[in-house]
C-alpha cells in the first residue's frame, strides 16, 4: 500500500474527524454542571487530555491491528470475541446510532432558528435528516463520500467566523459573567459530568489513527500527529467557549439551545446569527453524513465473523452498498432520536463508549506482556497513559450512571444482553 500520507494531512485528518458539530452546543451542557468561568475551561482541557490519551491507546493497537473495524477488532484481538462483539452490538443500539441521532438533534435544533417549529418539530426534522442520508447511502458510497467532501469544512469556517468576528467587532461587546441564578460551587460529581458532555465534542478520536497503514512513518508520524491535533482541537474549543462567555451572560450560555447563534447575534445581529446558524446546519448536514457513512465498518466486521449475522453484511447487487446494514441502523437511530432528548442521547453514548475504551486500554496492557505483541509502534507514557484513560474513563462513566441510575441501568442492561446472546448463540457460529 502506498504510504502517501505525511504528518501535515495526518495533523489535518485528526483535527477534521474530532471536530464535530456538537461543539455548537455543548458549551451549554458543559457550563450547566460547572457554571463558573474557571471550571469551565478546565473542563475542556481535561477533556482534551484524556482525548490524546486515548488516541495514543488506539494508535498502538491500531499499528499492531490494521484490519478494519476499529475498536471492535482491538477488543477481539486483546480481551476476547465476546468484548468485540458486545462493542459491536453496543454500537449499533446505543453507542453509533445515538450519536447519529444525537448530531440530528442538533440539526434539528439549527433549522428552528429559521421556522419556529418547537420541540416537536426539531424531532420530525431530526428524523428526516437521517432517513435523507441513510437514503443517500443506500444509493451509494460514492454519493455519500462526495456530499462529505462538499461539507466537511463548514465547521471550522463556523468556528473561525465567530472567533474573527469576535477579534474584529467584539471591543465593548463582553458582558459580566457572573449569574445570580447559578450556584457558585460545584462538587467532584459535577465535574466529572461536564467533562463527560465535553468528552462528547471530542467523540471520533478513535477513528483517527484507522489510516496508520497509509502513513509515512508511521511510528513517529501518528502520534506527533494525534499530539498536535489534540491542541489545535482544544485551543478551537477553549477558544470558541471564551467567545461565547465573553459576549453572553453566563445565565444564557447555560439555558442556550443554540449558543453560537446566539453569541453572534450579540456581535452581528440577527442577520449574523442566521449566518452561523446556516453554516452550522451545512456542518451538522456533513457530520450526520459521515457518521452514517462510517457506521457500517464495524457490522460488517460482525456479518464476516458470525454466520447468524450474515444477512447484515449483504451487498446491494446494484448500488454495491451494504444496503441492510444502512436501513437498520437510519431506522433504529430515528427511533432514537424521535425519544430520547438531547441530552440523554449523548449521555448514554457517553458512558458506554466509556466502558469499552477502558476495556480497549486494559487490553494493550495486557498485550504487551505477551511476545507475540510486536506493534509498529508503542503509545508515549506507558504505563502512565493507559492507566490514566482506564481511571477517567471509570470514573466519568460511574459519575452518568449515577446521576440516572434507573434509565443507565436500563440502558447498560441492554448492552450487557450482548453476553449471553454471545455466549449460548453466536460463538458457535463463529466462522473462525
Amino acid at each position: 500500500m502506498d504510504r502517501a500520507i505525511g504528518l501535515p494531512h495526518a495533523v489535518a485528518i485528526v483535527v477534521g474527524i474530532i471536530i464535530g458539530v456538537s461543539i455548537f452546543v455543548q458549551p451549554t451542557e458543559v457550563s450547566r454542571y460547572v457554571p463558573n468561568i474557571p471550571g469551565i475551561f478546565g473542563v475542556w482541557l481535561i477533556a482534551g487530555l484524556l482525548t490524546l490519551c486515548g488516541a495514543l491507546v488506539c494508535a498502538e493497537l491500531s499499528s499492531a491491528f490494521p484490519q478494519t473495524g476499529g475498536v471492535y477488532v482491538f477488543l477481539n484481538e486483546t480481551i476476547s470475541p465476546a468484548a468485540g462483539f458486545c462493542w459491536a452490538w453496543a454500537m449499533f443500539w446505543i453507542a453509533h446510532t445515538g450519536i447519529i441521532a444525537a448530531s440530528a438533534t442538533v440539526f434539528g435544533r439549527y433549522v428552528a432558528y429559521f421556522a419556529p417549529i418547537g420541540d416537536a418539530g426539531i424531532k420530525a426534522v431530526a428524523v428526516a435528516g437521517i432517513l435523507l442520508l441513510s437514503a443517500v447511502n443506500y444509493f451509494g458510497v460514492r454519493q455519500g463520500s462526495i456530499l462529505q467532501a462538499i461539507v466537511t469544512g463548514a465547521k471550522i469556517v463556523a468556528i473561525a467566523m465567530i472567533l474573527v468576528l469576535v477579534a474584529v467587532l467584539g471591543e465593548g461587546k463582553h458582558v459580566p459573567t457572573a449569574t445570580a441564578n447559578a450556584p457558585a460551587a460545584w462538587s467532584i460529581r459535577e465535574f466529572a459530568l461536564a467533562v463527560g458532555a465535553g468528552l462528547f465534542a471530542f467523540g471520533g478520536w478513535h477513528m483517527v489513527t484507522y489510516s496508520a497503514g497509509e502513513t509515512r512513518n508511521p511510528e513517529r508520524t501518528i502520534p506527533r500527529a494525534l499530539l498536535i491535533g489534540t491542541l489545535i482541537v482544544t485551543a478551537c474549543y477553549v477558544a470558541l467557549n471564551a467567545a461565547c462567555l465573553y459576549l453572553l451572560p453566563l445565565d444564557r450560555v447555560i439555558h442556550s439551545t443554540r449558543v453560537a447563534a446566539d453569541a453572534a447575534s450579540v456581535l452581528v445581529g440577527s442577520k449574523g446569527a442566521a449566518a452561523i446558524s446556516g453554516i452550522v446546519l451545512v456542518s451538522a448536514f456533513g457530520v450526520l453524513n459521515g457518521v452514517i457513512l462510517a457506521g457500517p465498518r464495524a457490522y460488517l466486521a460482525m456479518a464476516e465473523r458470525y454466520r447468524p449475522f450474515a444477512w447484515l453484511g449483504a451487498v446491494h447487487p446494484r448500488y454495491h452498498t451494504p444496503h441492510v446494514a444502512i436501513a437498520l441502523q437510519g431506522v433504529w437511530a430515528c427511533i432514537l432520536a424521535g425519544t430520547g432528548s438531547y441530552r440523554e442521547l449523548f449521555t448514554r453514548v457517553v458512558y458506554t463508549e466509556g466502558i469499552f475504551f477502558a476495556l480497549m486500554a486494559a487490553g494493550l496492557m495486557r498485550s504487551r506482556r505477551l511476545p507475540t505483541y510486536r506493534p509498529a509502534y508503542r503509545a508515549w507514557g506507558y504505563p502512565v497513559v493507559p492507566l490514566l484513560f482506564i481511571a477517567a474513563s471509570l470514573a466519568v462513566v460511574f459519575f452518568q450512571v449515577a446521576a440516572d441510575a434507573w434509565k443507565a441501568s436500563a440502558g447498560l442492561a441492554f448492552v450487557m444482553l450482548g453476553l449471553p446472546i454471545y455466549y449460548f448463540w453466536i460463538r458457535k457460529h463463529a466462522r473462525y
